[in-house]
């Protein structure tokens, strides 16, 4: 625990938010910008005096309880939280399980690649985010439960509705084994979540090759750069694969372009005006 950083941290902290933000009168008299050291113990739900020993750098190790509480009164952003944490230490916690929810620029970067058949898939192969010409290309996921959305599901227990595995995809061997990978890390991420834990029960139960990959123990695989996909209307489609990592949710966005000026280029450019209304096979 650094006594010192964690005071002048949590002073620079308090005196940059006003009563008004979190609701208080500004009242008269203030010395000082910011709140003042009761202020922020009380929407912390800790005592003055502690909160004051903690800003004069002689209180003892925080609780995780007590962090969160300041954080909160605080309004640090999930950086300024993990510093804090770090700063008392005291690690933060490790979320319950993998985060949904895709941030706002995320949503309108997928918006903004018209030509791209752009996703982002959760920690355990969720997909969770898609733009039109990706729903057009794989499949409706507006139209599906959150069950039917996970890619892992789908190649290691059934081709789906439409017989083919994983969209007639190419490589999907190595996508079964990436993914294998990748879940053995995320479970023991996420060692706690229910969800996490449930998918691994059923793939085990389900699949003798997911079984045989994740007693491997392996964690790491080699991306796929390039794969073919088989389109009801348009034939093979072969595009190339790029992942991005967002570190901070555990997601990863994914996108499938084709070369410019290529037979692929121009099935892509008829599938986004095609778009999912007119598919006349299911997934």
């Amino acid at each position: 625990m650094d006594r010192r950083e964690l005071a002048s941290f949590l002073r620079s902290r308090r005196e940059r938010i006003t009563p008004a933000d979190v609701g208080l009168p500004a009242g008269v008299r203030r010395r000082t910008p910011g709140l003042r050291r009761e202020e922020v113990a009380q929407l912390a739900f800790i005592s003055t005096e502690y909160y004051t020993r903690l800003e004069q750098a002689r209180a003892p190790r925080p609780s995780h309880e007590v962090l969160t509480g300041i954080a909160r009164a605080l309004r640090l952003s999930d950086a300024e939280r993990a510093h804090l944490h770090h700063l008392a230490g005291a690690p933060p916690l490790p979320p319950p399980g993998p985060p949904r929810v895709v941030r706002q620029s995320i949503v309108d970067l997928l918006q903004r690649l018209p030509q791209a058949a752009a996703f982002v898939l959760s920690a355990i192969y969720e997909v969770i985010a898609w733009n039109d010409l990706a729903a057009t290309l794989m499949e409706d996921f507006s139209a599906l439960p959150r069950r039917d959305r996970n890619l892992i599901r789908r190649v290691f227990l059934g081709p789906g509705r439409s017989g083919r595995r994983l969209y007639g995809a190419s490589g999907t061997d190595e996508f079964a084994r990436t993914s294998a990978h990748h879940l053995r890390a995320a479970a023991a991420r996420y060692p706690d979540d229910p969800e996490v834990t449930g998918l691994v029960a059923e793939l085990l139960a389900g699949s003798e090759e997911f079984a045989r990959l994740w007693d491997s123990h392996d964690v790491t695989a080699q991306p796929t750069l390039c794969k073919k996909l088989q389109h009801p209307l348009v034939g093979t489609v072969t595009v190339q694969c790029d992942v991005l990592d967002i570190t901070d949710l555990d997601q990863r966005v994914v996108i499938y372009t084709a070369a410019p000026g290529s037979r692929d280029e121009e099935a892509l450019r008829l599938l986004s005006v095609i778009g999912t209304q007119r598919m006349d096979v299911p997934g």
